[in-house]
């Protein structure tokens, strides 16, 4: 695969000679019009915005999921597997928002693309919360997963937009909070609020929030999107200087069907014609999966064998939470600072980002050992808890180094990759949770948590085998991808 930094014009610093007078550029390094020069102020303020948004949505994947044995109870719903699923449906829409949502942000910016599915985000849950029927309530919430990807999709473009590579995989850890610490935050809050006002009022306090969080952006969101910026420049100098040949440097044309066709295509290009966005997607995807099946199990497991209470089952998604927390600040540290050395000695590619992954993935397939048999073994509550705990350590490493390597390999295309990556992503951890329960009554939850762990083993090797060859994969001619 082609390095597209070396191919295409990069936003981070375009090296396109302007021979052509009409071309519109930023005004040198340092134009305040470039979001990598924004005062800090600025970008902080985007970037918390972005965080909360980011959060918003996760948390509305799993802070359902204590109140399922309600639902069930209310529309009179026997089947196990159609209660995960209500669970997992809103995942499944994440397989899909984002291959409409990236393009957009590419040919319309980002801010377009928060605002629009933002708004549909509060109606569908809005409509979850009066649904009257199961059908009804398993359609808005597939709705509300494909407004609710969102920030998911392009927020990864955002951080690069703005934060140069040196800094990157530190914001990259605020904004990966929201995927991971979100599911987790859920069943906690979701616990204790359904069992004391019911499943209904757990959709209205995710309503509310998100009119809260839309008020703000709408007032502090900026684009940020390099291409966009200059368009925006060249039209406002076009009119005022009245030349109407002044373009932007990133111009192609007019929008035209085969142009739009073109971008839609990109995120399915890169995931299935480069092995790299493939097999990375994949590891990650695979994570995701298992944290999701654990999420849909996890309350069941200390309900029945260790006798706690729908709400303070809740709190058994504590160890996911401060595993996490623990990986992606030890991740996002430890990535910044090679990257800071690497840039110093001039020996920089987006292969550094690896190196954290390459030590932290084996904290997987350690943990859901540690956690299957010990809760198979009936071993006292908080010994599986520190499984969990171990788990999401790995879990994190995995997922903030596979976004920022593929961020970095795909710059200009941030949030195109990134959707490849978050659909793959969000199908495995919308399918793994229907096989939990079955999974788990064949082979016990020790066989069974250690069934992924050896397939956890397996993926392991994925970060080593790209460390050593991804360059050599990413300039070879046959896995050139023309975006």
């Amino acid at each position: 695969m082609a390095d597209l930094e070396k191919q295409t014009v990069n936003v981070e610093a375009p090296e396109l000679e302007k021979q052509d007078p009409n071309l519109v550029d930023f005004d040198g390094p340092n134009d305040t019009e470039n979001p990598f020069n924004w005062p800090t102020w600025k970008k902080g303020r985007q970037l918390v915005l972005m965080a909360f948004n980011t959060f918003i949505t996760p948390l509305a994947s799993s802070m359902f999921t204590p109140g399922v044995g309600d639902v069930m109870a209310e529309f009179n719903v026997k089947s196990t597997m159609l209660g995960s699923f209500v669970v997992s449906v809103y995942i499944l829409g994440y397989c899909f928002g984002p291959f409409l949502i990236a393009p957009l942000s590419e040919i319309y910016g980002r801010v377009p693309l928060y605002h629009s599915c933002n708004i549909l985000f509060l109606i569908f849950t809005i409509a979850c919360a009066v649904a009257q029927t199961m059908p009804q309530l398993i359609v808005f919430r597939l709705l509300a997963g494909m407004a609710g990807v969102c920030p998911l999709t392009i927020g990864s473009g955002t951080v690069a937009d703005m934060v140069p590579k040196e800094k990157r995989a530190g914001i990259m850890a605020i904004w990966a909070m929201g995927p991971i610490l979100g599911p987790v935050v859920g069943p906690v809050a979701g616990g204790f609020l359904a069992e004391a006002e019911g499943w209904r009022w757990v959709f209205w306090v995710i309503a509310i929030t998100t009119g809260v969080m839309m008020f703000l952006t709408i007032i502090w969101y900026r684009e940020s999107y390099g291409p966009v910026v200059l368009e925006r420049k060249a039209a406002r100098l076009r009119k005022e200087t009245g030349n109407p040949d002044l373009r932007s440097i990133h111009y192609k044309g007019k929008l035209s069907p085969h142009l739009f066709a073109t971008a839609l295509a990109r995120p399915l290009k890169l995931l299935f014609c480069s092995p790299i966005v493939f097999l990375m997607a994949l590891f990650a995807a695979t994570t995701y999966g298992y944290l999701y099946l654990m999420f849909t199990t996890i309350s069941t497991i200390f309900t029945q064998q260790y006798g706690f209470g729908s709400g303070s089952a809740g709190l058994s998604f504590l160890g996911f939470g401060i595993g996490s927390l623990m990986g992606l600040l030890i991740t996002g540290g430890v990535s910044n600072r090679i990257a800071q050395e690497h840039s110093k000695r001039g020996c920089f590619t987006p292969e550094s980002r690896l190196l954290p992954m390459m030590v932290g993935c084996w904290f997987m397939p350690a943990g859901l050992f540690w956690y299957g048999w010990s809760a198979e073994r009936g071993d006292h509550w908080i010994v599986p808890i520190l499984g969990t705990w171990f788990f999401a350590i790995g879990l994190m490493a995995v997922f903030m180094s596979t976004s920022t390597y593929l961020v970095d390999s795909y710059l200009r295309y941030a949030a195109s990759v990134t959707a490849a990556n978050t659909a793959l992503r969000s199908l495995l951890g919308a399918l793994l949770p229907l096989a939990g329960p079955s999974m788990y009554a064949s082979l016990g939850l020790g066989w069974g948590n250690s069934l992924l762990a050896f397939i956890s083993l397996a993926m392991c090797g994925v970060p080593f085998l790209f460390y050593k060859y991804g360059e050599r994969i990413r300039t070879h001619p046959r896995f050139q991808v023309k975006l």
